[in-house]
């Protein structure tokens, strides 16, 4: 098959190569395809600015773009203009690849109080970046509908793995303050979601609309902290004070995997401490 990843970046480009080992041919869209490794053909394109050129028979679209920065105005141009621009050249094109996947994110979802959180959850965001993802896998849906394209959203937590070791740098350095109020923190390694997004596009089931891309367990932020404190034999870090300044956080959720586990996916890093241990191990390499 032919595989189209229109955002080629650290996520995207762990997907490419999955499928390129595959034996599938790939093809990356990105503003740097230069730094592309072997078995991804990169193309240049600013999906967020314009719409690309594709090749002609694409089987599989898989839409990975990320935002370049934390603001209402980079998360429109990357994620609705992305999508869009993919579309309007599939369209253009008269190409209907088989499955179009949205790597999406459980950012869709308001603060639940600490309750379970799925895909039959009502998406309710409060934030800017919750909204705009919103409208991306509606236009993704409405624009799909009534073609032989089947289209999937991915809802991803958080994403960790190789170069992105926030939490284990604060730790380290005894920056890290575990939250007053106890909050639940929905995770994925990378690897995991790259598996995610193959498993879901290759499939023989048909797929669902929608999936919660997270590990099987929703820990508490002390808990992991704690953790990696115990593992990098750093002092366990402080409690914030209720009400304190470092306390405010994204407000708490447990997110399910039920539905993608139901589909036959099973993890190489089933919670937070399988893929912490392997990060400490130096396993791994982020993509350029």
């Amino acid at each position: 098959m032919t595989v189209l990843i229109a955002g080629c970046g650290d996520l995207g480009t762990e997907v490419g190569l999955r499928f390129a080992a595959a034996g599938h041919d790939v093809v990356g869209l990105r503003r740097s395809p230069e730094k592309l490794p072997a078995g991804i053909h990169g193309m240049f394109a600013d999906i967020s600015a314009s719409v690309p050129e594709l090749p002609g028979d694409v089987d599989i679209v898989v839409v990975a773009v990320a935002a370049d920065s934390s603001t209402e105005e980079a998360y429109r141009a990357a994620y609705l203009n992305g999508v869009k621009n993919v579309l309007d050249a599939l369209e253009r094109q008269a190409i209907e690849p088989r499955r179009i996947l949205f790597v999406s994110s459980t950012a869709v979802y308001k603060d639940s109080g600490g309750a379970v959180v799925d895909e039959s959850t009502p998406t309710e965001p409060t934030r800017f970046s919750g909204k705009v993802l919103v409208e991306a896998e509606e236009l993704l849906f409405s624009r799909t509908r009534g073609t032989s394209s089947e289209s999937i959203s991915l809802r991803l937590g958080g994403i960790y793995g190789p170069g992105r070791t926030r939490l284990i740098d604060q730790v380290r350095s005894g920056k890290a303050v575990i939250p007053a109020q106890p909050r639940h923190t929905n995770r994925v390694h990378r690897d995991d979601a790259a598996a995610m997004i193959v498993h879901l596009t290759t499939m023989e089931a048909a797929p669902e609309s929608v999936y919660v891309g997270v590990d099987d367990l929703a820990a508490e932020m002390g808990d992991v902290m704690r953790f990696l404190a115990a593992e990098l034999h750093c002092p366990e870090p402080p409690t914030a004070a209720p009400g304190d300044a470092s306390d405010a956080g994204p407000g708490d959720k447990r997110c399910s995997n039920e539905r993608l586990r139901a589909t036959g996916f099973q993890p190489t890093f089933p919670t937070y401490k399988e893929g912490y241990r392997a990060l400490l191990a130096g396993e791994g390499v982020r993509h350029p």
